[in-house]
């Protein structure tokens, strides 16, 4: 260990034996001059699964984005494996990065590469692995989300399920610690949107990962997380078991719940209908 590693810096970035696996304290994150996040604080332990949950707007992409060092917080910390993100070396940013795995909303797969080729990249990139050695290892991601009769297909050739699944195989490509989700289950029809969750929940029982889903879909959040953190206008309004969350009284979780639109929502809608209906009475048609 370097005395630069032992020195000052150790708090901040030395790597803990104990403890949750992400801490994200006091986080604030801005886009301009626009506040996204409010202070959130959370913990999450290993092997938990988690689910972020909330509306369109939320804070639940930002809060991802951060916590996988995708974006830099106006103030506060996030924290993985005890390093925190804001001001770690390149170097072991490159070494926290090694351990996490992200499945992005659309995929992200690259259009010029097979199903194969991109499981494939990231042990290219990052490790001496031999090529026949990497061959197995994506064959046996590829087994493990159902496409490995489809390892030779090009994206464009896949349906919407597949590129989920082809993105998660890439994901866990170099075994990480952490697997993020962003909205696994997005434009997806239930069926195969079902298919995604128990592909989760197979991957939950498997393998000793940490698991970190977002999602605005409630039947998800219930069916995979053993704890789920609900954001609201870039503030933590729940963080409780999945059984505890349902019998919470706060208005706003009971609205989303419930699935009731916002008052100003509804009123616009109001005031729409009556707009339509005085257009299309008869006395103002007849003045045309």
């Amino acid at each position: 260990m370097s005395s630069q590693t032992a020195g000052a810096s150790e708090h901040d970035t030395k790597q803990d034996t104990g403890g949750p696996i992400i801490s994200v304290r006091d986080l604030r994150v801005k886009y301009g001059d626009r506040e996204i996040l409010h202070g959130v604080s959370l913990d999450i332990q290993p092997r938990e699964t988690i689910a972020i949950l909330g509306g369109s707007g939320s804070g639940k992409s930002t809060l991802l984005r951060t916590m996988v060092g995708l974006e830099k917080p106006a103030s506060g910390t996030v924290s993985i494996h005890g390093t925190n993100l804001s001001r770690a070396s390149a170097s072991e940013l490159d070494q926290v990065r090694k351990k996490i795995g992200l499945s992005f909303q659309g995929g992200a797969l690259i259009g010029s590469m097979t199903v194969a080729e991109n499981v494939a990249l990231p042990l290219r990139e990052h490790t001496n692995l031999a090529g026949s050695t990497i061959d197995v290892m994506v064959r046996i991601k590829l087994q493990q989300v159902g496409l490995i009769k489809f390892q030779h297909f090009m994206p464009s050739q896949l349906s919407g399920g597949m590129k989920k699944r082809a993105a998660l195989a890439r994901a866990m490509a170099m075994d990480p610690e952490i697997l993020f989700f962003d909205e696994p289950s997005a434009g997806l029809d239930p069926i195969i949107a079902a298919g995604i969750d128990n592909l989760i929940l197979n991957l939950k029982k498997a393998l000793a990962v940490t698991i970190v889903v977002v999602t605005h879909e409630l039947a998800s959040a219930f069916l995979v997380a053993d704890r789920i953190i609900v954001l609201d206008g870039g503030h933590i309004v729940a963080d409780a078991p999945a059984e505890e969350l349902k019998r919470s009284t706060h208005p706003r979780i009971q609205q989303f719940l419930n699935r009731v639109a916002d008052s100003d929502t509804a009123e616009d809608v109001d005031y729409l209908s009556l707009f339509m209906e005085q257009l299309l009475k008869p006395s103002h048609m007849e003045g045309r």
